[in-house]
């Protein structure tokens, strides 16, 4: 028996005849009745506590003209990307909870994904940027506000824009392109395109070809330009020789950076343990970091590390109360 027979359901011989799915069963975490309220409660917290920081962070950067700087405005998109991120997943988890249903339409499926990897995408553009924008402030300091001005953070945010339209883009029209079954179950909480393609009623080699290729230049482009900004960061902070000094150039980094390793790591880890061995429910489950987790921690990284944003939020609160 073919490795992934038990999650295909049985097609018609003549593709001509094969009827296009008008809905997918999302499984979700897990068929207890028991643990339902659990994860209803968990992923409803998370949401919350994601959306509520994000949108402080937003508000704090916006509010404080001293946060007006090319550093603050793109954290304020990143935070802006990740409320759309999560957006895109937990919501309907949310709901198909509360409601005991597990469908969700082709067309709705399809528009997930798109948005989901349109704001995972743009994540990952803004991430390298950001690093750019330290390497500019840290290795050319007397010409930060030269480089990044207005004119070139504004390009560079639609050049992320149009980057993450055309991944998601690519994606939307593979799975659109490909044929299901009338019934089709996914072992996931969404429309995950690795098990669509397993689930899919017709040969996906190339597919999953172009799926790599696809993650390979639209991962690696980022990763590298990342890698690129802190060798320079490290080296020219290397060549300051008072200590005081190179603790100020790191910590300046160090939200950053600590955001990059919890939004690769965990991504990664999903693809390396879906790669060695393949297990649904697992990969649904380490999920959860990645599309939960990582924007929901990402506004506490940058607060509670950041001297200028804890400061704009007591400036902000105090106005308030």
């Amino acid at each position: 028996m073919p490795h992934n027979a038990s999650q295909r359901c049985l097609c018609p011989v003549d593709p001509h005849n094969e009827t296009r799915t008008i809905e997918f069963l999302l499984l979700g975490l897990s068929d207890d009745p028991q643990v339902q309220p659990l994860l209803f409660c968990l992923f409803l917290f998370m949401y919350l506590v994601s959306i509520t920081g994000n949108l402080l962070i937003i508000l704090t950067v916006t509010s404080d003209p001293h946060l007006h700087t090319p550093m603050y405005f793109f954290l304020s998109i990143l935070s802006t990307t990740d409320i759309g991120f999560i957006s895109t997943t937990v919501p309907k988890v949310i709901w198909n909870i509360q409601t005991q249903t597990k469908s969700i339409s082709h067309v709705g499926c399809l528009v997930q994904l798109s948005f989901f990897y349109v704001f995972g995408c743009l994540d990952n553009v803004l991430l390298a940027i950001m690093a750019y924008d330290r390497f500019v402030a840290i290795c050319h300091p007397l010409h930060y506000t030269v480089i990044m001005n207005p004119q070139l953070c504004s390009l560079l945010l639609l050049l992320s824009v149009c980057v993450s339209l055309m991944e998601s883009q690519l994606h939307f029209l593979m799975i659109s392109l490909l044929t299901f079954c009338t019934h089709v179950e996914i072992s996931h909480f969404f429309c995950d395109i690795p098990q669509l393609l397993r689930l899919a009623c017709e040969d996906t080699s190339t597919d999953n070809l172009l799926l790599y290729l696809i993650a390979v230049v639209f991962g690696a482009v980022p990763i590298s330009g990342i890698l690129y900004s802190y060798s320079r960061i490290v080296s020219s902070v290397l060549k300051i020789s008072n200590t005081g000094g190179r603790y100020k150039a790191f910590s300046t980094c160090g939200s950053h950076l600590s955001v990059v390793c919890l939004f690769y790591g965990t991504g990664l880890g999903v693809y390396l343990s879906s790669a060695v061995s393949y297990s649904p429910k697992k990969g649904a489950l380490i999920s959860v970091l990645y599309t939960m987790v990582v924007p929901m921690l990402n506004p506490f990284i940058y607060s509670l590390r950041n001297k200028d944003i804890k400061m704009a939020f007591q400036k902000l609160l105090n106005r308030r109360l």
